[in-house]
């Protein structure tokens, strides 16, 4: 087995009362790719700075093999007094290193190096900051949300950048895909200690609700256990008395085992106040069109939006997402075309950046405006610890600064904000940076179960493919184009590399002025025996594979099954895996066929 290249070794440390780390173990050897998994506040974050050497533990011992270089990827970078990106980057340079990586990087991540990293943007900030861990070539790099305010396609290119290097990784992000592409062993963090499988982000989930199902019955045992001790002392005491002192000290052992366990954080409780329902139609645009000097953002964009529909916007850092968005919503203007908004809208934003938040005001204050201790949830006043809680704060916490919150908790509070003004139309602008993956989890359940509309600014594709029924992309020069389905299904409708293909296209649009009334061979397509045969049976076949999940699932939602009988739940588990994967390739594989058809009959 390969030596270690950075070991942490019974890592404790605690803020206030309840440990935060206790015990803490952790080796990273060379080119291994671990993700670093907890929930919001359970100290990932602090523990990667520990393994930076940027945070002393109250005890434990941390070792780095001689020679060894590490770069730790901090949320908000610190520029200290550099002039410019590219002084900024080759800072982190050790002698020695060769000076180009640092101007390459910079060109491959869009910046010329010349910026004042003090007035750089979220999303240029951490593409700089990325470019200063990954210039030195490190023997290890530590990871602190790699992707946040990263568009698309820059997580991509760091995708294979990072697959290519022969650095160790520790990862801490809430990007599901994201890891499942990169990690090859999760290291678990919860309630102060680390629990490791060799297995990626991909059976991460699997695997601790198998943990913590497995916890439960043992906390189930340790019950009972203490509750026939306990009838024993009442009933059963004999009359010898140094096994009745040694049963004792056990009964008590057992008590102070049962009232130090530290049950798992609880599971936020996120609810949009609605209002009354909006009309059926809630934006109509046509032939939108909007320009800054002669940078035109939006050309010609015609959509129509209905109630209840889930309408993703996706696109580089600087492509005009937010401007499309203030356009639909009526926020601004365009300089040509109408944007029509239906009957009896409510809308509720949240807004990526965090500025409206007060750092030197307490999180209760921040609720409620500093208004008391009432909220106005949905119309109705709520104390606002009771609120607090629904988004896993503590009531310790209400006099907490909010300059101290980490970046999961202010997040939660942004979201607890946005979602207790009642709406029926929600917009939502990087909801998922910082949240932990269970937040995530009950946020897609929330917007799932929300009878209104919700516009979606986002660039974590697992979250889009999950929650959205329609993409909008950029396809360059203003150029907006609306696609069915998720994140996944566009880029089978435009194809994986997003930026050769519109370069094909306008190359094939210049071929197309240069000779007037050729056919294209679209125009010649007819669909086959086979296809036309797939597009009559793959709605049947997709209606059968929906009923056979829907009776696995009932099968599942036994709550005793996994006791009862394991072989069952492990076959019905596998099953239902399976009916999934032909249902998700039997959809794909009709809209590819239908659009073909649509196609081919426009032509």
């Amino acid at each position: 087995m390969a030596p270690p290249l950075i070991q942490l070794k019974d890592i404790k440390l605690t803020f206030g009362g309840t440990p935060l780390l206790s015990g803490v173990e952790l080796s990273v050897a060379t080119g291994e790719r671990v993700c670093l998994i907890g929930r919001n506040g359970s100290g990932k974050s602090t523990l990667l700075k520990i393994a930076a050497g940027l945070v002393e533990p109250d005890s434990g011992t941390r070792f780095v093999q001689p020679g060894a270089t590490v770069r730790y990827l901090q949320q908000e970078p610190d520029f200290g007094e550099h002039k410019t990106v590219l002084a900024y980057v080759e800072s982190g340079l050790a002698p020695g290193d060769d000076s180009y990586q640092a101007r390459y990087l910079l060109e491959q991540l869009g910046l010329s190096g010349d910026e004042n990293p003090h007035n750089l943007s979220g999303g240029e900030a951490r593409r700089a900051a990325l470019a200063y861990v990954l210039a030195p070539s490190p023997d290890i790099l530590l990871l602190d949300e790699p992707t946040n305010h990263l568009d698309l396609a820059t997580i991509e290119w760091l995708e294979k950048e990072l697959a290519s290097r022969r650095s160790a990784l520790v990862m801490i992000s809430h990007d599901r895909r994201f890891l499942t592409n990169l990690s090859r062993s999760t290291a678990w963090l919860d309630r102060g200690k680390i629990k490791q499988i060799d297995r990626g982000f991909a059976s991460f989930e699997t695997w601790r609700d198998e943990v913590l199902a497995e916890e439960e019955r043992d906390q189930h045992k340790l019950d009972r256990k203490i509750v026939d001790e306990e009838h024993w002392l009442r009933h059963g005491v004999s009359g010898r008395r140094k096994r009745n002192v040694k049963r004792l000290g056990n009964l008590h052992a057992l008590r102070d085992q049962r009232r130090n366990y530290r049950g798992t954080a609880g599971t936020a409780s996120l609810a949009a106040a609605e209002a009354e329902q909006s009309g059926k139609l809630v934006i109509e645009a046509k032939g939108v069109t909007k320009a800054y000097g002669a940078r035109i953002i939006v050309d010609h964009f015609s959509t129509r939006i209905q109630r209840g529909d889930r309408l993703g916007i996706v696109g580089p850092n600087g492509a005009g997402k937010t401007t499309l968005v203030n356009l639909l919503t009526g926020g601004d203007q365009p300089d040509f075309g109408t944007i029509r908004l239906g009957a009896n809208l409510e809308t509720a934003t949240l807004d990526q950046h965090r500025e409206s938040l007060d750092p030197k005001s307490t999180l209760a204050e921040a609720l409620t405006g500093g208004r008391g201790d009432q909220i106005m949830v949905g119309g109705k006043p709520k104390h606002v610890v009771g609120y607090m809680k629904d988004f896993l704060f503590a009531q310790e916490q209400r006099g907490t600064p909010v300059e101290v919150l980490s970046g999961g908790e202010r997040g939660r509070l942004m979201l607890a904000r946005a979602l207790a003004k009642p709406s029926n139309l929600l917009v939502l602008d990087e909801p998922t940076n910082d949240l932990d993956l269970e937040t995530l989890d009950v946020l897609e359940d929330m917007l799932g179960d929300y009878e209104g509309t919700v516009i979606l600014i986002s660039h974590d594709r697992d979250f889009l493919d999950r929650v959205v029924t329609s993409v909008i992309a950029p396809e360059g020069n203003g150029k907006w184009t609306e696609y069915a389905g998720g994140y996944s299904d566009m880029l089978i409708q435009r194809g994986a590399d997003l930026k050769r293909e519109v370069a094909k296209a306008q190359a094939s649009a210049e071929k197309k002025e240069d000779r007037p009334g050729v056919p294209t061979s679209t125009s010649k397509r007819k669909l086959s025996f086979n296809e036309k045969h797939a597009l009559e049976t793959l709605p049947k076949k997709m209606e059968s594979l929906q009923a056979d999940i829907a009776k696995l699932q009932r099968v599942l939602d036994d709550p005793k099954l996994y006791v009862k009988d394991r072989k069952k739940f492990d076959d019905t588990s596998a099953a239902i895996a399976k009916a999934h994967h032909e249902l998700s390739a039997a959809e794909e594989r009709w809209l590819e066929l239908e659009m073909l058809r649509e196609e081919i009959e426009q032509a």
